[in-house]
C-alpha cells in the first residue's frame, strides 16, 4: 500500500517532510510504534534496538538518563537506528525561553546534530519554536517540534485553555509537526483531533496492551482505541522494553498499530 492510500488526508495535507518521513517509515514497516526507550546505558539502547528495530518506526530517547553517554557511543546508535530507518525522538520537553533552548540544543549531548524531532511545552511563550529550529539551524538540519498539548499522568495542569494555546502556536509554524496528546483517554485524543484538524500529527504516550500497568500516576490507553481516535504514532515503552519476550511484544504492537490504521481508513 502507499504512504497516500493508508494516511489519506493526513498525508495530502501535512506540509511537513520529517511527517511524511515518518508516514513513509510506518507504511514500508508497518508499524505505528515509537519505542520509548528509558535506558540508562547506551549498550542497553542498543541492544533493544537490534533487537525491536524492526517493529518500530522510531526511537524515543532521554538522553539526559544514560549514565555512560559519549559521542562515540551514541554514534554508534545513531549508525543503528539509520540502519533501521528509525527517526531519532528527543523527548527533552524544553521549556526555557527560545535563547536559553536554542543553547540547550547544543550542550554537552549536541542534541540539534541528531534528534530529528524533540518535544516542548508551550509555558514559557511562542518563541521557544523558533528557539528550537535555530538550533538545528545552526547546525543546517531541519527537525520537527510536538508541543505537549496534552499528558496522561494524573493530576497534570495542561487543561482545555492551555491546550488552545498550544494549538495556536503550533498551527502558525513550519516547525511544529503535530502534538503529544493523552493516549490514555481516546476520549481526549479525539477531541484533540477536531482541534487539530488534518493538517499536523499526534503522538500518544501512555499506551499499553495492559491497561492495569500503570505506576506513579501513570495511566494506559489501548493502542487500538488511540489510534482510531485519531492518534498517529502510538509512544510505548515498558510494554516493549519490560516485557519477558521483547522481539514478540515489539511485534504485537506494530500489528495493533497497523491494523487500527488500516480500520480507520482515511
Amino acid at each position: 500500500m502507499t504512504p497516500e492510500a493508508v494516511w489519506g488526508r493526513r498525508w495530502e495535507n501535512c506540509a511537513n517532510p520529517l511527517a511524511h518521513r515518518i508516514m513513509e517509515v510506518a507504511v514500508k514497516k508497518k508499524t505505528l510504534v515509537c519505542l520509548a526507550a528509558d535506558m540508562t546505558s547506551v549498550s542497553e539502547l542498543i541492544s533493544l534496538v537490534k533487537d525491536v528495530g524492526p517493529y518500530i518506526a522510531a526511537l524515543k530517547t532521554h538522553v539526559d538518563l544514560v549514565d555512560d553517554f559519549s559521542v562515540e557511543k551514541w554514534n554508534i546508535l545513531i549508525d543503528l537506528a539509520k540502519e533501521h530507518e528509525l527517526l531519532l525522538f528527543e523527548d527533552r520537553k524544553f521549556a526555557d525561553i527560545g535563547k536559553i533552548s536554542q543553547q540547550q540544543m547544543a550542550g554537552v549531548h549536541d542534541i540539534r546534530n541528531w534528534a530529528d524531532i524533540v518535544t516542548a511545552h508551550r509555558i514559557s511563550g511562542p518563541d521557544i519554536v523558533d528557539g528550537i529550529a535555530a538550533g538545528w539551524a545552526d547546525v543546517e538540519r531541519i527537525g520537527g517540534i510536538l508541543l505537549l498539548a496534552q499528558m496522561s499522568s494524573q493530576g497534570n495542569l495542561l487543561d482545555s485553555n492551555y491546550t488552545n494555546e498550544v494549538i495556536s502556536t503550533g498551527k502558525g509554524s513550519p516547525h511544529v509537526i503535530g502534538y503529544i496528546g493523552n493516549g490514555s483517554s481516546s476520549k481526549e485524543v479525539g477531541e484533540l483531533r477536531s482541534l487539530v484538524g488534518d493538517s499536523q500529527m499526534i503522538w500518544t504516550p501512555g499506551i499499553n496492551l495492559d491497561n492495569n500497568a500503570g505506576k506513579m500516576g501513570q495511566r494506559y490507553g489501548n493502542p487500538h482505541d488511540s489510534i482510531t481516535s485519531g492518534s498517529d504514532i502510538i509512544i510505548v515503552g515498558s510494554g516493549i522494553h519490560g516485557a519477558e519476550d521483547r522481539i514478540h511484544a515489539a511485534k504485537l504492537y506494530a500489528e495493533a498499530s497497523w491494523s487500527a490504521i488500516l480500520e480507520r481508513g482515511q
